[in-house]
Parts: C-alpha cells; sequence; structure tokens
C-alpha cells in the first residue's frame, strides 16, 4: 500500500467565491470542479493540492484531508482489523473514485480513496 496523494480539504459554503482568493492571490488554477467542490494546484502540476467544498459529496460533511492510496480496500480492512469505526463507505462515487470515511486520533474526518482504473 503506498500513499500517493494528501490533499487538505476546507469547508466553503461558496466553493468558487473562496476559490478566488486562492487563485488571485497565489495563481493557483481549477484542476477539478464538480460545482461542490473546487481543487486548486500550482499552475502546471498536479500537487501541491487545495480543496474547497460545500459537502463531502454525496451528502457526506467535507473531510479534513482526502488521502489518496494505491489500494483503497487493503486501508479498508486495515482499518476494520485494527477496530476503527467506518463512517462511510466503502462507496463507489460518479466521479471515479472508491472510497470511505473515518476518524483520526484527534477526530479529524479522513476521506481514504482510490481512482478508478
Amino acid at each position: 500500500m503506498a500513499v500517493l496523494r494528501i490533499v487538505a480539504n476546507l469547508a466553503a459554503a461558496d466553493p468558487q467565491a473562496a476559490g478566488a482568493f486562492y487563485q488571485d492571490l497565489l495563481g493557483l488554477e481549477v484542476v477539478m470542479d464538480h460545482g461542490w467542490i473546487l481543487t486548486f494546484a500550482g499552475q502546471g502540476q498536479q500537487t501541491p493540492q487545495l480543496s474547497l467544498a460545500s459537502e463531502g459529496g454525496n451528502g457526506t460533511p467535507v473531510p479534513d484531508l482526502s488521502i489518496e492510496v494505491d489500494d483503497v480496500d487493503a486501508v479498508h480492512a486495515r482499518a476494520r482489523a485494527a477496530g476503527h469505526v467506518i463512517l462511510y463507505g466503502p462507496a463507489d462515487e460518479p466521479w471515479g473514485v472508491r472510497r470511505f470515511f473515518l476518524r483520526d486520533p484527534l477526530g479529524r474526518l479522513l476521506n481514504i480513496l482510490s481512482h478508478a482504473g
């Protein structure tokens, strides 16, 4: 199992309005836009990334961190074996990810995901 990417997610009632701040100040560009979530990256790059979201997708709360791994099912199995409470999923989402939610020991909501295909 390998971690491929970690993205900070900030809750925002209006992701587009909040995103203008990051675009104007830092020159970040939109690399993903689903309406309820905008993900920004440095110009011409895929990382670092920052997401602004009004929800977590499919009516879930906005997670504090999204952690992309190469095998989400293996991480899910490890989490269950360790006794962690799974708060959502695993679910295959229409935007092309398989994911589940759990909380870390600090109470932060984590979105553990892999991209389909």
